[in-house]
């Protein structure tokens, strides 16, 4: 039997997890995002880069309706997550939320202990039926986020006082505790300092291999480093999106080349 061309091979293993079409993005009377139609792979690293004000944090927060929390907001265009449409009616945010995850900026752990912290969303969502099923889940989301071994000793004590990378890694493992599908990253690593970002990055690295990953950075040497797929946001118009190699190396747009290379931005 002849070998399959590779090329074929991968586009037959490359599946679609979040499928965006036409979305319109509303602030009131500001059009913050216009007509953006985007594919998002699974199990895969997709970032969001461009200059600030551009739309990308307002497009992510599309992908678990965060943004049905601003009154002023109105999404309008269709997005699908395993082709159900998440913004039907019928779709529970709340839900929605456990399915997609959300990783802020600033780390923002709850103030409660650190087994707290990761507990919180099984207890919410009743995933667990027994203490020792709850200390399971906390422990593997602790190693699966690669803090169990700084924190296993000390798990009665606050979140807060752990180190802002420390943090940030909890607030990982807060989200994977309710075994999402997607996880969003919006600047997770803006407010750390190099070495606790590259301890997250390892870490976004090895979450792909169960997780569709979607990050918003400012920083083009992160997008280069942790993604697969990049897509460059431009005055809320989605510019370009293709394999990150393809992007930094050869893009398709002057406005991407000239971001890229620090002509504006």
């Amino acid at each position: 039997m002849s070998e399959m061309p590779r090329d074929i091979e991968t586009a037959e293993m490359t599946e679609t997890k979040i499928s965006a079409s036409k979305v319109q993005v509303y602030y009131g009377d500001t059009h913050a995002i216009k007509d953006v139609s985007v594919d998002i792979e699974a199990r895969a690293v997709t970032a969001f880069i461009g200059p600030s004000g551009c739309g990308k944090s307002t497009f992510l927060r599309c992908l678990n309706r965060m943004n049905d929390t601003i009154d002023i907001c109105r999404v309008e265009g269709d997005i699908k997550i395993d082709d159900e449409d998440i913004y039907d009616p019928k779709v529970d945010p709340v839900q929605l939320r456990a399915k997609v995850g959300m990783v802020f900026q600033k780390p923002n752990p709850f103030p409660k202990s650190i087994y707290d912290n990761v507990a919180y969303g099984p207890r919410i969502h009743g995933l667990t039926r027994k203490k020792s099923e709850l200390d399971e889940v906390v422990a593997s989301s602790l190693q699966k986020a690669g803090l169990w071994n700084e924190v296993k000793d000390r798990l009665d004590g606050p979140g807060t006082g752990l180190s802002g990378g420390q943090q940030q890694r909890l607030c990982i493992a807060r989200a994977i505790a309710v075994s999402p599908e997607v996880i969003l990253m919006d600047e997770p690593c803006s407010a750390l300092d190099p070495i606790a970002t590259a301890k997250v990055e390892e870490l976004i690295d090895e979450l792909r291999a169960n997780f569709t990953i979607v990050i918003v950075t400012h920083s083009m040497q992160q997008a280069a480093r942790v993604s697969q797929q990049t897509a460059f946001f431009h005055m809320g118009n989605l510019v370009e999106v293709g394999a990150t190699q393809d992007i930094f190396t050869n893009p398709q747009d002057k406005r991407t080349q000239d971001y890229i290379t620090g002509r504006f931005g």
